[in-house]
C-alpha cells in the first residue's frame, strides 16, 4: 500500500481506503457487528489506515463500529460526515445549533474526544454560501473538539465554492464515468492545499464489469429505489449515468482495456491523479476489501489507456452527466 497526503490534515492516509457506507450490511439488510469488525480488520491487514463515515450510516452502527476500531488501532484515521439527518433536509435546518449537536452526537457515539475530520454531507447548495455554518466549524475546531472539517459534494461547483473556507478535504464522485472534477477543480484543490476522497468510485458497481441488463437488485436496495432520483440526488446511484448505458459504456472499457478485472483498472485510473488523497470504494465483506486494496499494486495506465477512458466516456457518458454534476 502506498499512502498520500490528505490536504491541511497532514494525515498520511493509504490510496485506497474504506468507504464503510454498507460496513456489516449490505444496503438495507441488518446490520452485522461481527462482519464490520472482521472487515476493519481485514482492510487494516491490507494496508488500509482511513476510514469514511457518516452519522447515518446503519442509523449510527457503522460509527460506532468505526469507533470502536479504533481503540485497538488509535493510529488509523477517519471522517465523519453530519448533516442528512436533518429531516426534511432543506437549507433552514442547517443551523449553529444542529451542527452542534451533530459532532456532540458523533463524539459519544465514536467514543473519542476529538473527531478527525468532519465533512458536512451533501448540504443543500445554499449553504455553501452561509459563512455561519463554517463559522461553526471555525468554533468547534477552536475548541478542540474536531481536528479539521469539510465537505462532501454533489456537484464541481460546490466543492470550488468551499474552498474560500478553511476547509481541509472535499469527498467528490470522480470515476471513469464521471471526468469533470479533473478538469479545473483538481488543480484549485492542490493551489489551497486541501485533500480529494473519491467517492462513489464504481459507479454504483457499473464499473464492476459484473452486471447486465438482466441484473436485479435487492427492493431496498438504492439501485433499484433511486434510478431517477426518487429518494436522493439522482447523481449518486450509478453516477447519474443511465443503466444500460453504463453496461455498454463498462463492455467497451473491458474489452478495449483488455481486462476482466475491470473493478481494479478503474480504482487504478483514480490513483493516476496526484490531486487524488484517496479512493474510497465500500465493502459489506473482509474478501471485497482485500479486492480493493489489491488494485493499488496494479501498473499505471499508459497513455493510450488513459485516452480509451476519454473516448468511451465521450461516447456515452459526457452527455448529459458532465453538464448536470
Amino acid at each position: 500500500m502506498k499512502f498520500r497526503k490528505l490536504g491541511k490534515t497532514g494525515f498520511n492516509i493509504s490510496e485506497v481506503s474504506l468507504g464503510t457506507w454498507q460496513l456489516g450490511s449490505k444496503w438495507g439488510e441488518p446490520f452485522d457487528e461481527q462482519d464490520a469488525i472482521e472487515t476493519l480488520e481485514a482492510a487494516y491487514q491490507s494496508g488500509v489506515n482511513y476510514f469514511d463515515t457518516a452519522d447515518i450510516y446503519q442509523n449510527g452502527l457503522s460509527e460506532h463500529a468505526v469507533g470502536q476500531f479504533l481503540k485497538s488501532h488509535p493510529e488509523v484515521h477517519y471522517s465523519t460526515k453530519i448533516g442528512r439527518r436533518i429531516e426534511p433536509h432543506t437549507v433552514s435546518n442547517y443551523t449553529p445549533d444542529n451542527l452542534i449537536a451533530f459532532v456532540e452526537s458523533s463524539l459519544n457515539n465514536m467514543d473519542v474526544d476529538s473527531l478527525d475530520l468532519v465533512l458536512l454531507h451533501c448540504p443543500p447548495t445554499a449553504v455553501y454560501y452561509d459563512p455561519t455554518m463554517f463559522a461553526t466549524l471555525d468554533e468547534l475546531k477552536a475548541e478542540g473538539k474536531i481536528k479539521n472539517y469539510g465537505v462532501s459534494v454533489e456537484r464541481v461547483e460546490e466543492a470550488i465554492k468551499a474552498l474560500q473556507f478553511d476547509i481541509s478535504a472535499v469527498e467528490i464522485i470522480f470515476n471513469m464515468f464521471r471526468l469533470r472534477p479533473a478538469e479545473n477543480f483538481f488543480r484549485l484543490a492542490q493551489e489551497h492545499n486541501v485533500g480529494i476522497l473519491a467517492r462513489v468510485p464504481l459507479a454504483s458497481g457499473l464499473l464492476s464489469g459484473k452486471y447486465t441488463a438482466q441484473t436485479q437488485f435487492g427492493k431496498e436496495d438504492h439501485r433499484n429505489f433511486n434510478r431517477n432520483g426518487e429518494s436522493f440526488d439522482k447523481g449518486e446511484t450509478f453516477s447519474g449515468v443511465d443503466y444500460l448505458t453504463g453496461i455498454k459504456a463498462a463492455d467497451e472499457l473491458k474489452q478495449r482495456l483488455g481486462t476482466n478485472d475491470l473493478a481494479g483498472m478503474a480504482l487504478r485510473y483514480i490513483l493516476m491523479y496526484d490531486a487524488v488523497s484517496a479512493v474510497i470504494p465500500g465493502a459489506s465483506k473482509p474478501e471485497q476489501i482485500t479486492q480493493n486494496a489489491a488494485a493499488a499494486k496494479l501498473s499505471a495506465f499508459t497513455a493510450e489507456q488513459m485516452q480509451i477512458v476519454t473516448d468511451v466516456y465521450n461516447k456515452y457518458i459526457k452527455n448529459p452527466v458532465e453538464y448536470l454534476w
